[in-house]
């Protein structure tokens, strides 16, 4: 029997009356909670997806922080330190680069445009794709933005030994290979 209120039990799976708050509902009855403790058969503690989502998404908020004293978005700054290294590139390869969906990425690039931190201009031989370059402002306001995202990443890195930092690397390597080996060998089971 699983607890669900104090000195109320519930069968391990199953529906359990329960008092409502203050006597009967509004009927005049009990109120039904359905419990079942074997409606997933993996935890979420035991869920490494879940670990990993958590983990990302404290590292977005952190960045997010750091970056709002620029103005900028997680997403803005990732576009301005991949155009960084990569200068040239049209929307499409920006949105995978940077991990998000083609949308993202046309709102993402409309506002640095309005912000002029980037420029775009048709490529020399296929004129219908843009190509997008950091603009002198961008230049500045990523070397200010990087800075911060920087202490963002080296308090994440002092949480572990060089080593410990390594393997991490090669874990989260393996995590990607296997899910992407998930999305294309289980999707038909």
């Amino acid at each position: 029997m699983a607890s669900l209120r104090a000195g109320v039990q519930a069968p391990a799976s199953g529906i359990a009356l329960v008092p409502a708050p203050g006597g009967a509902d509004e009927h005049g009855g009990t109120t039904a909670l359905i419990y079942d403790s074997q409606m997933t058969q993996l935890p979420m503690d035991q869920r490494i997806g879940h670990h990993l989502k958590r983990a990302e998404q404290e590292l977005i908020a952190a960045k997010h922080a750091v970056l709002r004293q620029f103005n900028l978005s997680v997403p803005q700054y990732t576009v301005l330190l991949v155009l960084s290294e990569e200068p040239g590139l049209s929307g499409a390869i920006l949105a995978r680069r940077c991990l998000v969906t083609p949308q993202t990425m046309s709102s993402v690039l409309a506002t640095l445009s309005r912000r002029e931190l980037i420029e775009r201009k048709p490529h020399p031989l296929h004129s219908h794709i843009l190509e997008t370059r950091l603009s002198e402002s961008g230049h500045a306001l990523l070397k200010q933005a990087d800075e911060a995202a920087v202490r963002v990443e080296t308090r994440l890195s002092q949480a572990f030994t060089k080593a410990e930092e390594e393997e991490f690397i090669r874990f989260l390597a393996r995590c990607a290979e296997a899910s992407a080996e998930a999305r294309t060998e289980l999707v038909d089971l």
